[in-house]
């Protein structure tokens, strides 16, 4: 039977790259985004053209109720789920300096990125540990993206890097918790990837990389995400739990 993985954020960005990889691995994709479901018809049109089954399920996870719409949805239509790729995230509504974060903006930003993303994580965990019991056997793993920005300090993006690196601890302590139950926890960390997140601000950073930002000339794409994301959950990484990929161009090597 096909391993079915929860994708949030999964109709655009980073996670449709990382679902278009999946779906060539035959993995059934249940995707996740605030947009309205004929709003990613083509998406889901285009996802089963690799003869899998791909259902979509609305809903914001910084809302408790969407939360729980999503996963009774996925146990509804699946009855399983295998993996979770925790995508979905929000940049900071504005740039400001961080002497001037409005606490509103503040509280956005983190609902989504850090709160819904924990809270359905730890709803997840608790089903993956009942399907373990039910299927000792079976495959589950948690991955979570992160970002560079887990480690690098931007002034006027201070909420989002906070986020991103509490997301990178809740990745440590998920991967200790369910270490014994065979359950592994990856983090990845992407660095600039072009997306409509970093549309705006991507001269500045085509700039900063011919100036050599990252060690590969280029921004990254949703595709090199996707790839690091199906060699992990074909099975490719195994004994590496709790571990974290930086898929970033070289931009975190350091150099002299």
């Amino acid at each position: 039977m096909r391993k079915v993985a929860l994708i949030t954020g999964g109709t655009r960005g980073i996670g449709l790259g990382i679902a278009q990889k999946l779906a060539k691995e035959g993995i059934d994709l249940a995707l996740n985004g605030v947009r309205a479901k004929e709003e990613v018809e083509d998406v889901i049109l285009d996802l089963e053209k690799e003869g899998i089954r791909v259902e979509y399920f609305p809903g914001n996870i910084a809302e408790q109720n969407d939360r729980a719409s999503i996963l009774n949805g996925v146990k509804e239509k699946f009855g399983k789920l295998n993996f979770l790729v925790n995508n979905a995230g929000v940049a900071p509504r504005v740039r400001a300096d961080v002497l001037e974060v409005e606490v509103e903006d503040f509280d956005y930003l983190m609902d989504i990125n850090l709160r819904g993303t924990f809270f359905l994580t730890q709803a997840v965990a608790r089903w993956m540990l009942d399907q373990k019991k039910a299927s000792p056997v079976s495959d589950f793993a948690l991955v979570n993206i992160t970002s560079v920005s887990a480690r690098l300090a931007s002034t006027n993006r201070v909420a989002y890097c906070m986020s991103k690196s509490a997301l990178s601890m809740m990745s440590q302590v998920f991967a200790v918790r369910l270490a014994s139950q065979r359950i592994p926890v990856y983090e990845i960390q992407p660095g600039v990837i072009e997306t409509d997140m970093t549309a705006k601000v991507k001269e500045i950073y085509e700039e900063k990389i011919s100036h050599g930002l990252t060690l590969e000339s280029r921004l990254g794409t949703p595709e090199d995400v996707g790839k690091i994301v199906a060699a992990i959950l074909r099975g490719d990484l195994t004994y590496a739990t709790g571990q974290i990929i930086a898929v970033d161009g070289g931009m975190m090597v350091g150099r002299l």
